[in-house]
């Protein structure tokens, strides 16, 4: 990547801090309840830190979500719709979050925005982006893999060519989310707690050199990129029919006996979305 990340001239003034846009991933509300208690460790010279819980019924529910995944709905057809009494709570909620944080796309939005993950799945220490045009992302990301080493850091590019991006720190003019795992559902590991802790306090140090006009030389960087996505085989009630097969990733087994290769023109492993 090039040297000069994004906004050069431009430094960050506002940077939010999410944890709870999943209401059983526990590192990043545990984080964003102790911040908002006490935001101290978040204060750097040249910017403002917002720590916020982003879905609280699902939260208070301990479950993912209440109504549809918040997460996937910060795109143009949800925040631009007719508020309707039937409609899910998290489209409602996304709104709300995008007039506050945003408005997605707009000069007004907030500058950079973290998002905290746990997944079942053993990914470790991920760090996730829309794609590598984000250069302050892919920046930051660089300099967390050489500065934190406390864990292999790498890097997933989630979305595909000509998406809309849909996440919720796409309401904000950059972002990076955090993926830590294994964790089970509805639990904190202390572990991946103070990992995910001081994952952030590294990335805010990245934001106050980049501010204070550190030139952050051009680099090479390795990324796993996403190359389509596949549901899972389903009987005609809805219900799974398959399973992914270990070691042999990219193959799905099916529990009547037939397998489903997923073809791509070059070696692929799955994750879940």
């Amino acid at each position: 990547l090039c040297s000069s990340p994004s906004n050069r001239s431009r430094p960050l003034s506002c940077v939010a801090v999410c944890g709870g846009t999943h209401g059983n991933e526990m590192s990043g509300i545990y984080l964003a309840k102790h911040w908002l208690r006490d935001p101290m460790e978040l204060q750097r010279s040249s910017f403002a830190v917002t720590p916020f819980l982003g879905n609280p019924r699902a939260i208070e529910k301990c479950v993912r979500y209440v109504g549809q995944d918040l997460n996937r709905t910060f795109t143009t057809e949800f925040l631009s719709s007719t508020e309707a009494e039937d409609e899910p709570y998290e489209v409602v909620l996304a709104r709300e979050i995008n007039q506050t944080y945003g408005p997605k796309g707009s000069a007004q939005a907030f500058d950079f925005m973290f998002d905290l993950h746990n997944t079942t799945a053993s990914m470790g220490t991920c760090l996730i982006v829309d794609s590598e045009e984000s250069l302050l992302p892919m920046h930051m990301c660089h300099y967390i893999q050489m500065h934190y080493t406390r864990s292999p850091c790498p890097i997933y590019l989630y979305k595909l060519p000509g998406e809309e991006t849909y996440s919720i720190n796409s309401v904000a003019k950059a972002g990076l989310a955090l993926e830590l795992g294994p964790q089970p559902q509805q639990v904190v590991r202390a572990d991946l707690f103070s990992q995910m802790r001081d994952i952030i306090a590294c990335a805010l140090d990245f934001i106050e050199l980049f501010n204070k006009g550190t030139v952050f030389p051009a680099f090479e960087i390795e990324a796993y990129k996403i190359t389509g996505r596949m549901d899972y085989p389903c009987y005609p009630d809805g219900e799974i029919s398959a399973m992914v097969v270990v070691p042999a990733p990219a193959l799905l087994f099916s529990l009547g006996g037939r397998n489903h290769s997923c073809s791509s023109r070059m070696p692929a492993k799955p994750t879940w979305q």
